[in-house]
């Protein structure tokens, strides 16, 4: 039962981001289907996904499309209560749906003036007031949740949920633009960043290599504030000592070199979304004996 998923630019989408997470964080099995935001390419996308306006889109296994994350999140629960998208005690799953709806509408300033970017940091984006004041809602409203509920682990009710999964691109704004929270917030925020699935979506946007100019800021530039990577780089030729794909099992044809090793992949994509990160992939990780995902 494999589900099809549409999604714009790994990098910019932030509701993209949040779609794929629910399947990716719950062990939901998809086949994403990318699209370029602002350009042909997006409406031949939606076309496909249609009467979806927007991304992410989900088609299901019957052939059914749901549109919005919200939309999304409830099917897939509804289908696969196995899967705990939400949390099981009714007071802290009430909380977590009142948390995403209002991460769903809310929030303006926010968004508008941080987009989500995930391949650059900046020093400082002087937020305005109204930016501020996000900010300081979101830090009540993740409060609130952690002291009830999140006793036992990193995440708003303890273990992930569709309410993490909703906050994840609030995480990405943080990192990008360096914005000023409290340190129980920017402990949340790093649990994000941390995360082996964020760490393997914003692998990929850096092996889509995708630049949307309008998503540029003239603020100074930092390091990305998340774990740091391995020295992997991409090189021309083998021999490498694997003979098929970690992630395809096809016969490679692309390599990188890591620790003095050569790996080999099935394709550029799959070799350069390794080079950003090779420690988010357990693919890899088993495959060249490295540390896995944390």
């Amino acid at each position: 039962m494999t589900y099809d998923l549409a999604i714009g630019d790994r990098s910019y989408s932030s509701w993209s981001l949040r779609g794929w997470l629910l399947f990716e964080r719950f062990g939901l099995p998809v086949r994403c289907h990318p699209g370029v935001l602002y350009s042909p390419d997006f409406d031949r996308l939606l076309a496909e996904f249609a009467p979806a306006r927007l991304v992410p889109a989900m088609r299901t296994p019957e052939g059914e499309v749901v549109g919005e994350t919200l939309a999304i999140a409830e099917t897939l629960a509804e289908r696969h209560p196995e899967a705990g998208l939400w949390p099981e005690d009714p007071a802290a799953r009430m909380m977590a749906r009142y948390m995403a709806a209002e991460m769903h509408s809310g929030f303006a300033a926010l968004r508008g003036d941080c987009p989500m970017n995930l391949l650059v940091s900046y020093e400082d984006a002087f937020p305005r007031a109204e930016v501020l004041a996000d900010l300081a809602r979101l830090d009540r409203i993740w409060a609130r949740a952690r002291d009830r509920f999140g006793a036992g682990g990193p995440w708003l009710f303890g273990r992930y949920t569709v309410a993490d999964a909703f906050f994840a691109p609030v995480a990405a704004r943080i990192a990008t633009y360096n914005l000023p929270v409290p340190a129980e917030a920017a402990a949340y925020a790093a649990a994000h960043l941390a995360d082996p699935a964020f760490r393997r979506w914003r692998a990929m946007g850096i092996a889509e290599n995708l630049i949307q100019p309008s998503y540029a800021k003239p603020y100074a530039e930092r390091p990305w504030p998340g774990p740091g990577r391995r020295d992997a780089r991409p090189v021309e030729a083998g021999p490498a000592l694997n003979d098929t794909c970690p992630y395809s099992g096809r016969e490679v044809t692309h390599f990188l070199v890591l620790d003095g090793k050569v790996w080999g992949f099935c394709n550029g994509f799959c070799r350069d979304k390794t080079v950003a990160d090779a420690e988010a992939w357990p693919k890899f990780t088993a495959m060249a004996g490295l540390p896995g995902p944390r």
